[in-house]
């Protein structure tokens, strides 16, 4: 029997090794892969990146619409190497920069540097001029909530969200021009749960935009958690404008390219005791530690999870010692410079900022 599970065992692992390992969008190229990808039968456009790169981070999201858009063209490549583990490789292409991106023709190794703007628009214009293509970018997700009368009152009368409404008409010039940016802000606030940034189609929706008082378009009203009746949007049009009067009104802490700022995740109650707690001696900060449980016990929504952390970073000093703030700064600060997804980078980032109270 034991001799039977053992054969059985081995085959699956057989079966999983002789698995064609699933192809992300973006191939990873490296001195093994590099000849057998590129110069074939295919062109194709390389990145040369390096994870500490903050250029390279801004391309990321940009290069992977990209790939997205192109993994169904088989005479095009969409790859990356990552010159910190390959600098050979990235040498032999006269790679000095970061990001540095280069245009592989199909049969050929001689490559052409793109000098465009780096943006997934003209990239892609860039490689249907080269390739003879015609792929068209992949549709992104829109993070606008599209409102109607059958989920209105559940969207933005719910008294757990803070909610900002357009009314719009499609054949208004004004509110087509708002559309870009309007479609930022949304992308910006789309990991803060309490926050919703809607959208309703006041012409074809008459009778729900006259209840609310709109008689021009575009009419933004904000609905937060305690006033549902709503208030007119009064502030300028620009990101800046958006994002400042959201964090204001919200509590939240974004910055117009969706990142945390310094001030995420800081609870002024827990400051004072966080001063206490460092400027006490050690025998005396076990004391201090159940008034910083104490009052965190006391907070509600996200201030509730910033005051575990709180907790959570006054423990380990307690075991770990006074370092422990600052070693673990700069460990999260190492994660924080490579890629890694937007809501890690929060929690990372949230954390990273506590942890300066108890290191001031």
């Amino acid at each position: 029997m034991a001799r039977s599970q053992i054969w059985i065992t081995l085959a699956i692992t057989l079966v999983f090794l002789a698995a064609p390992a699933i192809a992300d969008d973006v191939v990873d190229l490296t001195p093994d892969n590099f000849d057998k990808e590129v110069g074939k039968d295919r062109g194709a456009l390389i990145e040369f990146f390096a994870p500490w790169c903050g250029h390279c981070k801004k391309l990321a999201p940009e290069y992977e619409k990209l790939g997205s858009s192109f993994k169904k063209a088989k005479t095009v490549l969409i790859g990356k190497v990552d010159c910190d583990q390959h600098k050979d490789l990235c040498s032999k292409y006269g790679v000095s920069g970061y990001p540095t991106i280069q245009w592989f023709p199909k049969g050929s190794l001689e490559a052409k540097k793109y000098e465009g703007p780096r943006t997934a628009e003209a990239l892609a214009e860039f490689i249907n001029t080269e390739a003879g293509t015609n792929v068209k970018l992949a549709a992104e997700p829109s993070n606008v909530v599209v409102l109607s009368p059958e989920i209105f009152d559940q969207v933005v009368l719910d008294e757990t969200k803070d909610v900002l409404v357009e009314f719009y008409a499609p054949w208004c010039g004004h509110c087509k021009s708002l559309a870009p940016i309007y479609e930022k802000v949304a992308s910006v606030f789309k990991l803060d749960e309490h926050v919703v940034i809607a959208n309703l189609d006041a012409d074809q929706h008459k009778d729900l935009a006259e209840k609310y008082g709109v008689s021009g378009y575009p009419t933004l009203k904000f609905f937060p958690k305690g006033n549902k009746a709503g208030e007119d949007y009064e502030g300028g049009r620009d990101m800046d404008d958006f994002v400042n009067f959201i964090n204001e009104k919200t509590g939240t802490n974004r910055d117009s390219k969706g990142q945390l700022t310094s001030q995420a995740g800081v609870v002024e109650t827990l400051d004072a005791l966080v001063k206490e707690f460092l400027a006490a001696a050690n025998d005396e900060r076990k004391e201090i530690l159940t008034k910083i449980e104490d009052e965190a016990s006391k907070l509600t929504g996200s201030a509730a999870k910033y005051g575990k952390v709180y907790v959570k970073v006054a423990k380990s000093i307690l075991t770990k010692g006074t370092d422990y703030a600052k070693k673990e700064t700069e460990r999260l600060h190492r994660i924080l410079e490579k890629s890694i997804s937007a809501a890690k980078a929060d929690e990372f980032t949230i954390k990273k900022n506590i942890l300066s109270i108890f290191s001031s």
